[in-house]
């Protein structure tokens, strides 16, 4: 399985060792992982591709990009089963023909509950949380405004319609972060403590509120993580 990870401190988080359990072996790419994005998905039976603190179209910050993209056209076009997770589903949207934007209501940020679309039902990696409201970690500036053509939206949000839809047969893009547990909200805290404070958010409610609700997260995407290895298993 390819990983595609923009920076250090956006990896694989909780998912990391659940795919590992299943007999997957996980290729990191990118810049702070010491290689480079591959050209082709040939040899690779899934792709992940992360979040970051880029735009899906800032080339010029993050020059991997449109590598990045196309193996994501590819990964829709081939049938290989695919995940993009905020900066990777973002990646996803505008890869085949979808489109961008900065939210106008301002930034999703922290614990926050995505709600499933009963029409969800008969989808091969969400189909069990149809119907449901579940939390998940949110970190977006930026958010999907628009699908492609054919794409089936799965989750929405008060505050961002698109959190979740498939393109094509094996292709997801979620906006929020199933991975992400306490840890990483700090690091992300950490990184950019400017636009906490700028949010009037408060460093030790935030993370706690993710912290607290670190056995529900994990009830709730690990299983995710587990379809997604029987995905991946199939197309080996």
């Amino acid at each position: 399985m390819l990983v595609i990870e923009h920076q250090q401190n956006a990896g694989l988080g909780q998912l990391s060792d659940r795919l590992i359990e299943h007999g997957l072996n996980l290729e990191t790419v990118g810049p702070d992982a010491g290689a480079p994005v591959p050209e082709t998905l040939d040899g690779y039976d899934a792709l992940i591709v992360l979040g970051g603190a880029m735009g899906p179209t800032e080339d010029e910050q993050a020059p991997w990009l449109p590598a990045t993209r196309k193996l994501l056209r590819d990964g829709v076009e081939q049938g290989v089963p695919t995940l993009g997770i905020c900066l990777g589903a973002q990646l996803l949207a505008t890869a085949t023909g979808g489109h961008v934007r900065t939210m106008p209501a301002g930034p999703e940020v922290g614990l926050l509950d995505v709600g499933f679309a009963a029409s969800a039902a008969g989808d091969p990696l969400f189909g069990d949380l149809a119907g449901t409201s579940v939390p998940a970690v949110q970190w977006h500036w930026l958010e999907a405004d628009s699908l492609p053509e054919g794409a089936q939206l799965l989750a929405s949000s008060p505050a961002c319609r698109n959190q979740a839809f498939r393109i094509g047969a094996a292709a997801w893009g979620v906006q929020f972060h199933p991975e992400a547990l306490g840890g990483t909200a700090q690091d992300w805290v950490d990184e950019d403590r400017q636009s906490i404070d700028d949010l009037g958010l408060e460093e030790a409610v935030l993370v706690g509120d993710v912290r607290a609700a670190e056995p529900r997260l994990g009830a709730v995407w690990l299983p995710i993580a587990d379809r997604f290895a029987e995905l991946a298993q199939r197309s080996a």
